[in-house]
Parts: structure tokens; C-alpha cells; sequence
């Protein structure tokens, strides 16, 4: 094979590597295809690579073929050396070490024997050397420049090594195509420093809108939170599956940070909904609970019959008739007001005959016992919330929808919308707000809206409601699953997957773990 074709397949293979580097998403493992890429090419058995860091060079990746050292990147042990300055303690260059040279003057310094190199600092490559039984002789070091001329690393390869395995020196092309990599290195590089500082800043934007949101309410405080986290504990669960119809799901990383920022923003839109609303603990709540404006009432009607006994206008017999009721009627509302249990048809028409009553206001005039905004309140069947009032909350997702709709989403995030749009539809179409049937939805909003369910089901911060014990919410859920609500496939995974303990465990009190 001739010279030429060799410098051509490198070239060729130079390519495809600047390829490799412009797709790689995680900067560890880009860190090690770099170091990797440069001792293919220069066929070096040695190289590390350094980033800069507060006016010093960090040992970030570190690979010695013939010794099997195996240094940061994928490998589990990290380097463990202290970073070379760039300056002395006195401020001056530091001249002696050959990576920091390099950054310095800003050129590639190439050395063919490191033990004949008398103006550069090997003594700790020497006392390696002794250690180990390692030979370090020809160097290459190359400083990576970005397309803004900044030097942010160096890549160093030691030992560049002939076809029989005998050290050479690195030869003129060998040095192009090292500094040729190096400079898409470090452009790859700094692509993907500035993605993940973009990334960052839109998390910690998300984030401040989830805690804006949070903090409208001490009892939903943490909702935005633990439903992501539910969200993609399923999801890895699922993508871990190798059994039933799920089977075949997997997730890149990709994937998995996309459904992540749909987790974070699934319940953006509310930030619209009033707090009043958001936090109704009792029927009568509004800006406060107004069951002690009946209890006033209640001493008007009390002191109404001792009134009219005085006037003689009814007996003592009907005055303490008339007092025993209307306490007993305040006690009624009082515990119909706390919405935990669902009303009967007979307690709804004993709230309106009770409010059919009259009282004698300051002015003299009569007025009914209960306003009609009153008496809708306290006859809701279940829970604390009006229909007007549960129309308010549920249009919340509308508003997430058309705000995440109304964002100029990049390709890999196209499907968020759909993700956190998606958590409170139906498998039947009986959800909301488009009335989506489970073959219309993506498996990753169905994911969500699983998480939604539970984690509402086992939140202890809900004004309305106890926490549930695990065994209570899994029946629960099992139930809806039959019932169409939500996925009994994703269940079966949740439930077999041990997902519900998972969380469980993290979330949750002792007191509702009575399963394990």
C-alpha cells in the first residue's frame, strides 16, 4: 500500500470522524471519541487531553494502550492529577511544562525524544517511566482551537508507533491531521458546551415557571416536580421491558431529555388558574372559608326565636325546637362542607331546604339562610370544586397546549407538545380537553398521564384529601385501567417493573407504604 493511499484513507477517516464528533450529544463521551480519534490517526499508543479550566489545563481523558490505563470518559475511573497552570505562582509563564507551552504560544509542539527535550519539565514523565517500565519518548502536542481562535484544550499523544510496534517520532502528516482533528475537536467541542449552557438555561426557565406555579399553592407545591421524576422512572421501566406488547419500546438520549422537558412542562398553564381555586379546601372557600358567616347567621336565628318567644309570638316548646335545629343544621353544613365524602341525593335537599330559610337582617328585611352561590357550593356531590370551578381547572391544560404549541420547538423537542398536552385525555375518549381515544396518543403521553394520576393520588399536600396508602392507589388505578382511563399495559409495567415502589420509597411517607 502506497504512502498516498494511506494519507487518503486517513483523510477519508478524518471525515467520517469530524462527523462522529458534530453528532455526539454527551460531552464525556465526545471528550474520549476526540482522544480516541487523534491516536487512531497518528497512531499513537499514549495521549491525554487537557480542557482549560480557571487559567489551568485539566487532565480530562487519559488512554495508554500497551499499559491498559484507561483514564476518565466511559471508563469509571476518572483522572486523579493536578491541573498544570498556565502561570507560575509569580505570575509569570510556565514555561517548563510542554501542555502549557503549547496554550502559550499557541502552536503545536512536536518532540521526538522527551529524554533529550532539555528546555521542557519531564521529571514527572520520567518518574512514570520508572514506575511503570513505560518508555516515554516522541510527543505530540497540540492546542484546540475553536472557531472563535480560543484555545479551550490540548491534546497531547505520546508514542507514535510503526507498523512492527517500534516507537517513531510523529511524522509532518501525522501532525496535520492531529491538528486538523483538533481544530474540529475543539469547534464540536464548544457546539456542545454551548448547547448544554442553552439546555441549562431553558431548564432553569422551566424550572422558575414550576415554581412560580408551586408556590401559588402550599398544597400542590411539588406537583411539577415529582410528576417528571414518576414520568421517566416509567419510562426507563418500559424501555428496560423485554416482554408483552411493550416490548419493542426503546428511548435514545435524545428521547429521554425530550420527554423530560414535556414532564417539566406539563402543567405550565397553570399558571393562569387562580390560586383561590386551585387551593378550595372546603366547599365555602374563597379568599376564606365562609362556613363561619353561616355560623353567624345561625346565632341570628337563634336570637330571631328567643325573640319572638319573649314577644309571645311562639312557645319556649317551639323557641328550643326552633334553636336544637338550627345548630343542628350548622353542624350538617359544617362537615358536608369538607367535601371529602360524596353527598346523597337526601343531604343535597336538606342543603336547599336549609337555605330556603329566612333571617332577620339590621335593616329588618328577610333574607334567605344560604345565597344561591352558597347553596351550589355546598351541594357539589363530590369534592369542593363547583362544575364552573372544575372547568377552570381543567382549562389549564388548553392553555398549556396553546402555550407550548405557540414555541418554535428545534426538531429533537417537536414532540412536547403532544407529551404534556396529552396526561389528562382517556384511553375510551372520554378525556380532556380533545377527547384523544389511546390509539390517537403517543405511548409517552400515556406515560404521563399514568404519573399525573398516581402522583395526585399519593400527594400528601392536597387540601382536600389524605394522602393514600400504596395498596388504596393501585386499586385505584387497577380500576381505571379495566375502565378505560388509563393504559393497562403501561400499568401492568408499573406495577411488575416495581416503578410504584421505586417512587414510593422516595415520595412517601412510612405510613403509606403497606405494600412492598
Amino acid at each position: 500500500m502506497s504512502t498516498s493511499r494511506e494519507l487518503l484513507q486517513r483523510l477519508e477517516r478524518l471525515n467520517q470522524i469530524g462527523v462522529a464528533l458534530s453528532a455526539e450529544r454527551n460531552t464525556d463521551r465526545l471528550l474520549e471519541l476526540i482522544l480516541l480519534a487523534a491516536k487512531e490517526l497518528a497512531g499513537a499508543d499514549a495521549g491525554t487531553l487537557y480542557l482549560i479550566e480557571d487559567g489551568q489545563l485539566k487532565f480530562e481523558i487519559l488512554r495508554t494502550d500497551s499499559l491498559g490505563i484507561e483514564l476518565g470518559g466511559s471508563a469509571e475511573q476518572k483522572p486523579n492529577f493536578q491541573p498544570i497552570p498556565l502561570c507560575r505562582p509569580d505570575g509569570e509563564p510556565n514555561q517548563d511544562m510542554v501542555v502549557a507551552c503549547a496554550v502559550i504560544y499557541d502552536r503545536t509542539i512536536n518532540i521526538e525524544d522527551a529524554y533529550d527535550a532539555g528546555s521542557y519539565d519531564f521529571s514527572g514523565t520520567r518518574l512514570f517511566d520508572n514506575k511503570t517500565g513505560y518508555r516515554s519518548k516522541s510527543f505530540l502536542t497540540v492546542p484546540m482551537k475553536n472557531h472563535e481562535n480560543e484555545i479551550i484544550g490540548v491534546l497531547q499523544l505520546i508514542n507514535a508507533l510503526d507498523p512492527m510496534g517500534h516507537i517513531i517520532p510523529f511524522s509532518p502528516a501525522s501532525q496535520q491531521l492531529v491538528e486538523s482533528l483538533a481544530s474540529q475537536a475543539a469547534i464540536a467541542l464548544t457546539n456542545r458546551q454551548l448547547i448544554d449552557q442553552l439546555e441549562k438555561l431553558f431548564e432553569s426557565l422551566i424550572n422558575l415557571i414550576n415554581t412560580a406555579i408551586d408556590d401559588k399553592s402550599p398544597y400542590t407545591g411539588g406537583h411539577c416536580e415529582r410528576v417528571p421524576v414518576l414520568t421517566m422512572m416509567l419510562a426507563e421501566a418500559v424501555h428496560q421491558n423485554d416482554e408483552g406488547p411493550l416490548k419493542d419500546f426503546r428511548m435514545s438520549e435524545a428521547d429521554r431529555y425530550e420527554l423530560k422537558i414535556a414532564g417539566l412542562l406539563h402543567d405550565c398553564g397553570k399558571i393562569t388558574t387562580p390560586v383561590h381555586v386551585v387551593d378550595k379546601a372546603t366547599k365555602l372557600q374563597t379568599l376564606f372559608d365562609r362556613i363561619e358567616l353561616l355560623a353567624c347567621r345561625t346565632e341570628i336565628l337563634k336570637r330571631d326565636a328567643e325573640i319572638a318567644c319573649l314577644k309571645g309570638e311562639i312557645s319556649t316548646a317551639v323557641r328550643d325546637a326552633r334553636i336544637q335545629a338550627a345548630v343542628a343544621d350548622l353542624a350538617f353544613l359544617r362537615s358536608i362542607n369538607l367535601g371529602g365524602e360524596a353527598m346523597s341525593a337526601e343531604q343535597q335537599d336538606r342543603v336547599r331546604q336549609i337555605a330556603r330559610q329566612t333571617l332577620t337582617m339590621p335593616n329588618d328585611e328577610q333574607a334567605p339562610f344560604l345565597t344561591d352561590d352558597e347553596c351550589e357550593n355546598l351541594c357539589v356531590a363530590k369534592g369542593t370544586l363547583t362544575a364552573a370551578e372544575r372547568e377552570v381547572i381543567n382549562h389549564h391544560i388548553v392553555v398549556t397546549i396553546n402555550m407550548l404549541e405557540a414555541l418554535p420547538w428545534p426538531g429533537h423537542l417537536q414532540h412536547v407538545p403532544e407529551y404534556a398536552g396529552g396526561h389528562h385525555e382517556r384511553m375510551d375518549g372520554r378525556g380532556y380537553p380533545k377527547g384523544l381515544r389511546r390509539e390517537q396518543m403517543s405511548l409517552q403521553a400515556r406515560m404521563m398521564g399514568i404519573a399525573d394520576v398516581f402522583e395526585a393520588l399519593t400527594a400528601g399536600d392536597r387540601p382536600y384529601k389524605p394522602p393514600m396508602k400504596l395498596s388504596q392507589a393501585l386499586a385505584i388505578m387497577r380500576n381505571m385501567a379495566a375502565g378505560g382511563h388509563i393504559d393497562p399495559d403501561l400499568f401492568d409495567v408499573f406495577v411488575q417493573k416495581g416503578v410504584h415502589l421505586e417512587y414510593a420509597r422516595k415520595y412517601l411517607t412510612p405510613e403509606q407504604l403497606d405494600i412492598g
